[in-house]
């Protein structure tokens, strides 16, 4: 079954005096274990499309399933509690809390979850020390270079061992060497734990990378492909 179908989704804005289809009667499924990205140009819907799946904005139309749960028509906070147990977040501007330490960044969903703190450094350190970040957990976002800041989001969002993590445009704030290693981090959270990841991106190291490629276009699927493995 799908961990995530899309029938006949469409969100529109008004802008101008003009009306912008950013998801356009889109049909969509994805699997568990995908290692996807929806690529376009700006304004092609990318963004709009992660955050229609992650719950942040609703569909003026049509249905959002998660697990084989329709999510379109949750209450805002089963929204919350969906995103808060179910999806990560990797934000193109990192969105740390910039008063805590790359570790508290980390610790802050565990301890909104509820999840005992004497857990929390055990599910922490391993993925800072995996993500090469060990020894600069005591360090704030403004002591971090910006490869480090993605990879401390990157943490948090996997903490919390999700079923998806929603990533958009990852690697638009980094440059070529961090973007490849935050991929092939990425790649190996999805073959050795199973994590799904969807990104949005124009970036072709991410395009590339990707084993799924989703192309859209004015806010509709123009081409979908699987890689051969």
């Amino acid at each position: 079954m799908a961990s995530v179908q899309l029938k006949r989704v469409a969100k529109h804005y008004q802008e101008a005096g003009y009306t912008i289809k950013a998801v356009d009667n889109m049909d969509l499924s994805l699997e568990m274990g995908d290692f996807a990205v929806v690529a376009g140009p700006s304004g092609s819907g990318k963004s709009t499309l992660l955050n229609l799946i992650g719950g942040l904005d609703r569909p003026d139309a049509g249905e959002i399933f998660f697990n084989g749960e329709e999510i379109s028509k949750l209450s805002d906070s089963e929204l919350t509690h969906l995103r808060l147990l179910k999806i990560g977040f990797v934000f193109q501007a990192y969105n740390l809390l910039p008063v805590l330490t790359a570790y508290e960044n980390v610790q802050f969903p565990l301890q909104i979850r509820g999840i005992p703190e004497k857990e929390h450094k055990g599910r922490i350190m391993p993925i800072l020390e995996e993500l090469g970040l060990g020894g600069m957990e005591h360090r704030f976002p403004t002591q971090l270079s910006g490869g480090q800041q993605q990879r401390v989001a990157v943490a948090r969002a996997i903490a919390s061992d999700p079923s998806i993590i929603l990533a958009d445009e990852p690697t638009a704030n980094l440059d070529s060497e961090s973007s490849v290693m935050l991929l092939n981090l990425m790649k190996k959270l999805n073959e050795e734990k199973g994590v799904t990841f969807l990104f949005s991106s124009h970036d072709p190291l991410v395009i590339e990378t990707a084993r799924r490629v989703i192309r859209i276009r004015d806010g509709q699927i123009r081409s979908d492909d699987r890689k051969e493995q």
